[in-house]
């Protein structure tokens, strides 16, 4: 917990500040209902982001009371994330100055994405002076004008229910009916089961008015129906064991409705899936180049997300070690390759939402935070969008193991540790592995792993696993071999700018400067260190003080 006199300002001036549409306050002195703060959170991200602050009264002049709710906010953390598709944080700041118990527990809440509103258990709430309320339909039409025309809504005029495929019908249904299972919703399961197929289309908006739309051809269309009105909503597979030019060695086309094919799209790539084996001790683990989860991710992403308006088709190109999606249209507008793990801005949105109601998207708008959190927990590299531009996204997944280590590491954290990784924790550790840099921007959830044990400072500001990690593979040597690199190479640095100071010495402040990435207390550490070797000294006291070079010490 925080007594961070940042931190203590920043509350202070919230507490002093409008509690309004981005403030919330409960004093929730001993607990609070996890559904209760669930629906708040949904509030606050439908209007525009904000914090509810727990362990402060709401009535003026706000007291800090300290709130005992949730005492494993981690955990409440992960809960909240996989009930609303946002990343929610949170902080827990101690105000000493208060009463005995002054813990003030905060979480943030982002913004919504533009052009969705946010919901939980089909309730899109928000805030209406000290109650909750569900939004009315005019503000809900407001925001999906935000992100421009939703194709995939429109009606098809040529096309009609009896140009839908029925298998492909049978199949949303019994992936609906499963979802429902899963969350134990016994009565819409029952209620699923019990539409013709005519009404649970309607439900979904896949027809209006007996009337199909774009999304009801696209999803659920007969290879007639899209050959004659969208020919270009078609998924073309193919398979090449080199990056020769010429023929592919299979090639399949799936011009029909999505449902209809879409696990036979995954068996086919599943053909010619092969293992990599590890050797564990006595054990050998095998993993798959591509993993299933992604792949269906990728999928489902290009064809929730290309332009359907465009001419050409969604391409699938599999190599032995790489998959290749190529998707019509750029970019979401207001996506880009630097936010796209932190914003969600749908261009088919019936498509979107007709994928989400049957659980094939488990939480809309995180697809590709799931890609990215798969491959980088099985030691692969990150996807790649060198192929991207404003005509098409091109997105590579690649399938080679790189550390087989790495792998056991994850398993590691995933069993010792109830945190809630963001994916670009994944990301930071994933870097962390292989000694990179970390970015000077990423300061909070880096300080956040350290404390956590997960990582340690390395060479400047390159980071590295922690030791108990190195120990848990079997490779302690790489540790102490990377640790001890690391610091003699800092002390040759510090050395090296004391001899060229003369006898005029260096100052801690110029010391510091020469590492800037290390904290004060360390360059102290190592200045400690080069004075028990002889090498250097001090001259003067406290802040004055010189640091002057030495002989060294005769052994």
């Amino acid at each position: 917990m925080t007594a961070d006199p940042s931190r203590i300002v920043a509350l202070e001036e919230w507490i002093r500040g409008k509690e309004g549409e981005n403030l919330e306050f409960k004093s929730a002195r001993s607990n609070f209902h996890f559904e209760e703060l669930t629906k708040y959170c949904v509030a606050l991200a439908n209007e525009g982001g904000g914090k509810i602050i727990l362990g402060v009264t709401d009535e003026r002049p706000r007291q800090i009371v300290g709130s005992k709710a949730f005492q494993q906010p981690e955990r409440t953390r992960k809960g909240l994330c996989e009930r609303i598709p946002l990343g929610i944080d949170f902080e827990e700041i101690n105000h000493s100055d208060c009463a005995p118990d002054s813990r003030v527990l905060v979480f943030s809440v982002p913004s919504r994405p533009v052009g969705v509103a946010i919901q939980h258990d089909g309730h899109r709430w928000v805030r209406k002076e000290d109650s909750l309320v569900e939004m009315s339909d005019d503000r809900l039409r407001r925001i999906y004008s935000e992100s421009g025309h939703d194709f995939s809504a429109d009606v098809c005029a040529s096309v009609t229910p009896g140009d839908l495929d029925g298998l492909a019908i049978e199949n949303f249904r019994e992936r609906w009916i499963a979802k429902a299972e899963k969350a134990e919703d016994q009565e819409q399961a029952r209620r699923v089961r019990s539409l013709d197929d005519a009404q649970l289309l309607e439900d979904v908006g896949a027809i209006v008015d007996g009337k199909v739309t774009y999304a009801g051809l696209i999803l659920f269309g007969t290879n007639r129906a899209l050959s004659r009105n969208l020919a270009a909503a078609e998924i073309v597979f193919e398979y090449r064991s080199s990056d020769a030019s010429g023929p592919a060695q299979d090639r399949k086309e799936f011009r029909r409705g999505f449902f209809s094919y879409y696990d036979e799209l995954w068996q086919q790539i599943n053909l010619r899936n092969d293992k990599q084996d590890f050797q564990e001790g006595l054990f050998v683990t095998p993993i798959s180049t591509f993993n299933e989860r992604p792949v269906r991710e990728a999928i489902l992403n290009a064809v929730s997300h290309r332009d359907y308006q465009l001419g050409g088709s969604i391409f699938i190109r599999q190599y032995p070690r790489r998959l290749e999606i190529d998707s019509p249209g750029g970019l979401p507008v207001g996506i880009t390759l630097e936010n796209i793990l932190d914003r969600q801005n749908p261009r088919n949105r019936r498509i979107a939402e007709i994928l989400t109601r049957c659980g094939l998207v488990e939480r809309s708008g995180q697809g590709m935070n799931l890609i990215y959190e798969d491959l980088i927990k099985q030691s692969k590299p990150a996807p790649e969008f060198s192929r991207t531009d404003q005509y098409q996204v091109g997105l590579t997944l690649h399938g080679t193991v790189q550390d087989p280590a790495f792998i056991r590491f994850v398993e590691k954290v995933s069993n010792e540790t109830t945190a809630s990784f963001h994916t670009h924790d994944w990301l930071l550790m994933s870097a962390a592995s292989r000694g990179e840099k970390l970015p000077k921007e990423a300061e909070r959830r880096i300080s956040n792993l350290i404390d956590l044990g997960i990582i340690e400072r390395g060479k400047g500001r390159a980071f590295m696993l922690s030791r108990k990690f190195y120990e848990f593979v079997g490779k302690a040597a790489d540790y102490t071999r990377r640790k001890g690199l690391d610091r003699e190479h800092n002390l040759a640095l510090l050395k090296k700018h004391i001899d060229e100071s003369g006898p005029a010495g260096a100052s801690l402040d110029e010391l510091a400067q020469v590492l800037p990435s290390l904290p004060k207390r360390e360059v102290r550490n190592l200045l400690r260190s080069l004075k028990g070797k002889g090498q250097a000294a001090p001259e003067g006291m406290g802040s004055g003080a010189r640091w002057i070079a030495r002989a060294e010490k005769k052994r």
